[in-house]
């Protein structure tokens, strides 16, 4: 029975560890992919005919006004147009109910900014990193884009596009330091390896429907 039990720990232990080495290899690849298309922001605004820069949506404040990580997404975002590296902005982010509206707070700050309206595309369906990519490639029609998030979450979401068939570049919105970044940094391991399965399977998102092409009027997708 003693024997056994060794076996059965040594068996598991071994299970384990594959496990672990699987997850901190899958990690190690989707970050490297994603970093050879970062770019400065000087760098992306010297890049042609890209169709949009693709800011990530994240969370906002029960008041409604975005977050610190938000509010720097936007910001950077919003300088890359500026600099004339995109002629348009898609914001994509979770509009899942009534209540909590990160594309609202988006297009707020973006007005705030004076960005024209007809520039601005709102995804309200953002609800993963993937169905952003996914979405802004199939629903409004983007082939070139600029990516802005934070750099932690930025080798994912590069990935995601290159596995998607989207040419992307990405610039980090990392304008200051974040509390509870570390436990943001364990989350993105694990969030690597989902996505790089989800990249095999490439599933639908939550929703499609009608293609809205980021080359037309955004006001078209304002509430």
């Amino acid at each position: 029975m003693k024997k056994r039990i060794r076996i059965c720990f040594v068996v598991l232990s071994l299970a384990a560890l594959a496990a672990i080495s699987a997850v901190f290899c899958l990690n190690a690849y989707v970050k490297a992919a994603g970093a050879e298309r970062m770019l400065s922001p000087e760098t992306a605004a010297e890049l042609s005919d890209i169709d949009c820069i693709l800011v990530l949506g994240c969370g906002v404040r029960p008041d409604g006004s975005p977050s610190d990580m938000l509010a720097d997404r936007l910001q950077r975002g919003i300088d890359l147009y500026s600099a004339g590296a995109a002629p348009k902005l898609l914001m994509s982010g979770d509009h899942g109910t009534k209540g909590y509206n990160e594309v609202g707070a988006m297009k707020a700050f973006a007005d705030a900014a004076g960005v024209p309206a007809a520039d601005v595309f709102l995804d309200h369906a953002g609800f993963s990193t993937y169905e952003s990519v996914y979405r802004a490639k199939e629903i409004f029609k983007a082939e070139r884009v600029i990516i802005v998030t934070q750099g932690y979450h930025l080798h994912r979401a590069l990935y995601i596009a290159r596995e998607l068939g989207l040419e992307a570049w990405g610039v980090d919105a990392d304008l200051r330091s974040y509390y509870g970044q570390t436990a943001r940094d364990v989350r993105e391991i694990l969030a690597r390896c989902k996505d790089f399965a989800m990249c095999i399977f490439k599933p639908e998102p939550t929703y499609l429907g009608d293609s809205i092409p980021v080359s037309g009027d955004g006001k078209i997708t304002h509430d």
